[in-house]
């Protein structure tokens, strides 16, 4: 069984907090959503709905489903070998952010998009959208993931399909009282590198340029949700990108050191136009429009730097110790 991490972030706490509370209220409620007047219902009742977007951070299996690579798939062993006892499609030996997230507010946990035998009329609950290698740029790993653009593509097939469920009032209600989490652009920053084309927008253009057309793509896709009706998002920033064990391993560092050249500073770019600009611009412009950003990157770079403090440990293997790391909690 996996262990439970024995330290949570305070900005994951506040991230569970925000779900929770959202949850709370949506129950409690009906007529403190848009489109609501206070009537109950057996639908409104059962709980928030957790549309989940982005990359491998988050996927929960879709690209079990579709037609890629191993590389961005991971329906093989050792992945689930600590809770589900086989693997899932889960980049994880265990569970995802979004699994503890739907633990701690009560929610069941939420399937993945393009899972066999899903309903999009039976979503009420929320829907993972996200696939490993996925990129905010349609270019991005092109033909072997679904990209953000065709992700939200999918949000809408299930918010028309909500509504032929339960009609229009309380599709609205659901859709405005939903959560909305984002994992996006790590491989935006990364896939340039790993697949070595000298065709790609980075190569052409400036880090700020490309950074800026990154954000653009996650924005316009927020400001769709938010016109289906979406108002609380939670939005998790970049690692630092060099330290990533494919990057280490390509860039060939001496002692798997972390490659800190353009990779890393697209990523502090990317970071700090989110936090300061992106995500600030959007509450002023967007009436009701509210965000939880977790500091993920910070979170992983304490977790590398102290691993005994998060229940970490090394093991000596041929060749050297080997840091074992765990994204469970």
């Amino acid at each position: 069984m996996e262990k439970p991490n024995p330290s949570l972030s305070p900005q994951l706490l506040l991230l569970l907090l925000l779900v929770i509370v959202t949850a709370s209220s949506r129950c409690r409620a009906e007529n403190n959503v848009v489109g609501g007047r206070g009537k109950q219902s057996s639908s409104s009742s059962s709980g928030v709905a957790f549309f989940i977007f982005g990359d491998s951070f988050l996927d929960a299996g879709n690209n079990n489903y579709i037609n890629t690579t191993t590389l961005d798939q991971a329906n093989f062993p050792p992945y689930g070998r600590t809770f589900f006892n086989f693997p899932t499609g889960r980049f994880s030996d265990g569970r995802l952010l979004p699994d503890f997230i739907a633990k701690y507010a009560k929610l069941p946990l939420i399937p993945p998009f393009l899972k066999p035998g899903n309903n999009i009329n039976d979503m009420a609950m929320g829907a993972n959208f996200a696939s490993a290698g996925a990129g905010a740029l349609v270019e991005t790993f092109q033909g072997d993931v679904i990209d953000l653009q065709t992700q939200l593509g999918n949000m809408k097939k299930v918010g028309k399909g909500l509504r032929n469920k339960l009609g229009k009032e309380e599709r609205d209600a659901k859709i405005s009282g939903g959560v909305y989490m984002f994992s996006i652009g790590s491989n935006d920053y990364m896939s340039p590198f790993l697949t070595n084309s000298s065709s790609s927008l980075l190569f052409h253009t400036s880090s700020s340029r490309f950074v800026a057309m990154v954000l653009a793509n996650l924005t316009a896709v927020v400001k769709d949700i938010y016109d289906m009706g979406g108002r609380k998002f939670v939005f998790m920033n970049v690692p630092t990108l060099g330290c990533l064990p494919a990057m280490r391993l390509l860039m060939k560092n001496p002692n798997g050191k972390c490659y800190e050249e353009q990779v890393s500073e697209l990523a502090k770019l990317h970071n700090a136009r989110l936090s300061t600009v992106v995500l600030p611009r959007l509450a002023r412009e967007l009436k009701g429009f509210k965000y939880s950003l977790f500091d993920f990157s910070t979170s992983l770079h304490r977790r590398m730097t102290h691993p005994s403090n998060y229940g970490t440990f090394y093991l000596n293997l041929i060749g050297g110790p080997v840091k074992l790391l765990t994204f469970e909690g």
